[in-house]
């Protein structure tokens, strides 16, 4: 299926929680933050909740089970049931029960969200590779999964068993700082047998896949902090998507982003979904108008001139720098520009 490139955030001349039936939304860096939520997302949630939108949380962490993800939500402001959390853990296992047999075998390096979801596919978790596997998983375990759970792993896969993974996160974000996600501790194994595993989690479709068959969406927003898994995510299901600036992602990331990376809307929070989106202008020459706030390309660098909000600054840069790229990513500095907006 061909798209058109997107050279510039869209418009909503609606609230995005009216004019969407569902959100998707990341759970890292958009509704919380080393366990804490983020600012302004809890009444937001509410009040695009009571106007009638449907919140889904879709997370590749596969480590928790979607009533332990609830149950955080719930305790941080966000009433939130089992069957509203979407997890990477349980599109891996709809992924292996449909390549093995009802009631198979499979090994498990991870964590009980994986269990778990194995279980609801009916299949049975086993902790060895001498107990007869017809599949091997890896989750992420958190940071006492012991090593010798690799070398069970590269057992199994070495002899010929079907590997999966439930995301390939390099990095995961916690109290602390960026720590070692489930991608790394996959290229162990990668590294141990030389074999490739098959993934589920976003951006890849299976992901997509599951949350709308568990939510019935029709009319999907994505929403979410990072452009590598969130927004190519929505790209691969051919759906719109919001960026928040609450996570990992920053300005120099966003302009430089090739074109599955580009989200269809950008703002600062989650108090994004609750109001209109503005339009970006051509200016003529080149430029692009966002606000008070005029774009262009240069020979070298990417040039800002106005003034107002700091937002439609960066919608405009994004237009300006999208737009000299085409579909690649954007090699011009806009550093100079981004310190004027304070991003």
């Amino acid at each position: 299926m061909s798209r058109s490139v997107r050279t510039r955030p869209e418009a909503s001349g609606q609230a995005l929680s009216e004019a969407y039936d569902t959100a998707l939304l990341d759970l890292d860096g958009v509704v919380y933050a080393g366990g804490s939520a983020i600012a302004h997302a809890v009444e937001s949630l509410a009040q695009a909740r009571e106007g009638g939108m449907r919140l889904a949380y879709v997370t590749n962490n596969a480590l928790r089970t979607p009533d332990t993800v609830a149950g955080h939500l719930t305790e941080l402001g966000i009433p939130t049931g089992a069957e509203d959390v979407i997890t990477s853990a349980q599109a891996v296992a709809r992924l292996i029960s449909e390549q093995v047999p009802q009631g198979a075998r499979v090994l498990v390096i991870g964590g009980e969200g994986l269990r778990v979801a194995l279980r609801e596919r009916g299949l049975v978790p086993v902790e060895s590779a001498d107990d007869d596997p017809a599949a091997v998983v890896q989750g992420f375990g958190g940071p006492d999964l012991p090593w010798g759970r690799f070398a069970e792993a590269s057992y199994a896969v070495a002899r010929g068993v079907p590997w999966f993974a439930s995301n390939t996160d390099l990095t995961i974000p916690s109290g602390r700082g960026i720590a070692p996600g489930n991608g790394a501790a996959v290229e162990v194994v990668r590294i141990a047998t030389g074999a490739e595993p098959q993934v589920a989690g976003k951006p890849l479709p299976p992901m997509h896949r599951e949350t709308i068959l568990r939510t019935g969406a029709r009319r999907p927003l994505v929403v979410g902090d990072r452009l590598d898994t969130d927004i190519e995510g929505a790209f691969n299901g051919d759906v719109d998507s919001l960026l928040v600036l609450t996570g990992v992602t920053d300005g120099a990331q966003l302009l430089a982003a090739p074109a599955q990376h580009r989200p269809t809307y950008v703002d600062a929070d989650l108090r994004g979904m609750l109001g209109r989106q503005p339009e970006v202008f051509e200016a003529g020459e080149g430029g692009f108008r966002c606000g008070g706030w005029t774009a262009t390309a240069g020979a070298d660098r990417l040039e800002l001139d106005g003034e107002g909000e700091a937002l439609d600054g960066l919608r405009a840069l994004c237009a300006a720098a999208w737009t000299a790229a085409g579909e690649g990513g954007c090699e011009l500095n806009g550093e100079k520009a981004l310190a004027r907006l304070g991003l």
